[in-house]
């Protein structure tokens, strides 16, 4: 609610103490935020209520919803005798309005809001191996991996393009060893394995296009009102690393498009990361040195981070000591652990002489917080026992025909509700792969054409020796009979003039036929031995 230009969102308790408005300080909500407490004890209500004050100012928010219920600020509450009760504590009957607020829903899977999506290369490799929880040294060959992509122009785009990436590379990798360092084979199969399990929790419909464009967070309802944007997390939450990433990317884009602003008498933007602890936990140090860097240098882009968590622990010191407006809901201390988180919560707070803070943490109802705001001049206020308004939208969940109209009315819709399969790193390796085997298959046909050639002309080869063999007996058997013929004529008339002059006529038939026999074989054996 808004009183004054500034966001009126809780009343000072108890109630036995007289009920004084506590605001936060749009000028002061780019210093950041955070919003803590045990499950149960009012925290979604508190984001609703902060996110519907900065809608009425015209400024855009961006939270998740992990338990499906937030998207109830698109439609107005409901009275009933609960609500007039609140509204009688706070003393709002008359400027309170029950009404709904600008949202766009997303969701990664596409299921339950407008795709939300980014490619593997704007991920960037440090991000990605935090979601593939990946070691040291496969971090490194993801790396330079994404190096040699870039370097080759092929672009990263979904996860099958990575996969394919990799697979280059390792089945390359003495081709690249030389410029790009040792290539373990075993370490890649790894990453590629990483992959294909993300890919079954739903990466592959995450990375993609059209990727998400980071300023159409930033627009208007059509009176004006800042555009509540709601990622669906129902379904997204289960996989606490997917979460985490995508929720660091944004946090990474920000930083790295908005241009520099200085301090603003309101923010550009407010986001509002929920279940907060999945960006820490187990994020390498140069991870969380980056958010640490982003948190503290973001706010000069006239953006406001608010941290939402069950326990201010979850929180990194260095990140927590950034966070200048502070609303915690009561917390539980049932063992020696809790109560130490109990202390140190407490303990960050400025103390308020009217109330023990630590006992207080302690004994919270729902709706009720300690909180601390930040005044004109940076400063935090004294901790104060706040009851937190009500929002004035819905409070729980919103019928599917009502979040199914919500969705496809969005202009973005249009923009993101189909994937586009552009032509990337898995398209050009596999052309390459397919040039490749064309070559060898043109290769093994040249040499089959070959050896066939070959083989024919062997076979032509040896069908015209054959054939010059046949002549040649043909021609020898041709001679032999021209030799034996010629040498029976000759053998003939010598036997016949023999015969003749021994025997008279009756020795010339006798003889001229052993003549004629005696010639053909001497003939026949004389071109033997030729």
């Amino acid at each position: 609610m808004i009183d004054n230009g500034k966001i009126y969102f809780a009343k000072k308790g108890p109630e036995e103490r007289p009920n004084e408005k506590i605001y936060m300080n749009p000028s002061m909500a780019n210093r950041h935020g955070f919003i803590g407490g045990a499950t149960g004890t009012g925290k979604s209500v508190t984001l609703k209520v902060l996110a519907e004050s900065f809608s009425q100012l015209g400024v855009p928010t961006f939270f998740s919803d992990v338990k499906g219920d937030m998207a109830g600020i698109a439609v107005p509450g409901e009275d009933n005798e609960g609500m007039q009760k609140r509204l009688d504590r706070f003393d709002i009957r008359e400027e309170f309005e029950y009404r709904g607020f600008p949202v766009t829903i997303y969701d990664i899977y596409g299921e339950k809001g407008i795709p939300l999506r980014t490619t593997v290369s704007e991920m960037g490799p440090q991000l990605m191996a935090q979601v593939l929880d990946l070691n040291d040294t496969q971090t490194d060959l993801l790396t330079v991996t994404y190096k040699i992509a870039d370097d080759q122009q092929m672009l990263l785009i979904d996860t099958k393009d990575l996969k394919s990436m990799l697979t280059y590379v390792s089945e390359n990798a003495a081709e690249f060893e030389t410029e790009y360092g040792h290539i373990t084979k075993t370490s890649m199969a790894t990453i590629i394995r990483s992959i294909v399990a993300l890919e079954a929790e739903g990466a592959d419909r995450f990375f993609g296009e059209p990727a998400i464009n980071i300023t159409d967070f930033f627009t208007l309802g059509p009176d004006g009102r800042g555009m509540v944007n709601i990622l669906d997390a129902e379904t997204l939450i289960s996989k606490p690393k997917l979460y985490s990433a995508f929720m660091l990317y944004l946090l990474s884009e920000l930083f790295e498009v908005l241009p520099e602003v200085g301090d603003l008498e309101k923010p550009k933007m407010v986001f509002f990361f929920d279940e907060a602890h999945c960006l820490f936990n187990n994020a390498s140090k140069p991870l969380l040195e980056k958010i640490q860097q982003v948190v503290k240098l973001i706010r000069s882009k006239g953006i406001g981070l608010f941290f939402i968590t069950q326990s201010p622990g979850d929180i990194p010191t260095a990140v927590m000591a950034q966070l200048g407006n502070k609303i915690e809901h009561g917390l539980h201390a049932y063992t020696p652990n809790e109560q130490k988180v109990v202390k140190a919560a407490a303990d960050s707070f400025r103390e308020n002489p009217d109330f023990d803070t630590e006992e207080v943490l302690k004994n919270l109802g729902t709706g009720e917080a300690v909180v601390s705001m930040l005044d004109e001049n940076g400063a935090p206020s004294v901790a104060e026992y706040a009851y937190i308004l009500p929002p004035e939208s819905c409070m729980g969940a919103i019928a599917d025909e009502t979040r199914d109209r919500l969705v496809k009315e969005s202009l973005l819709y249009t923009k993101y509700g189909t994937m586009v399969d552009a032509d990337s790193a898995y398209e050009i390796l596999n052309r390459m792969k397919a040039q490749v085997e064309e070559a060898k298959e043109q290769e093994a046909a040249q040499i089959a054409q070959q050896k066939q050639e070959e083989k024919e002309a062997a076979a032509a080869q040896k069908q015209a020796e054959k054939e010059a063999a046949k002549k040649e007996k043909e021609a020898d058997r041709i001679k032999t009979n021209v030799a034996k013929t010629t040498g029976s004529s000759v053998g003939r008339e010598v036997g016949k003039v023999v015969g003749e002059a021994v025997f008279g006529r009756k020795g010339r038939t006798i003889f001229g036929n052993i003549g004629s026999t005696i010639g053909r074989n001497i003939m026949g054996t004389l071109i033997k031995k030729k």
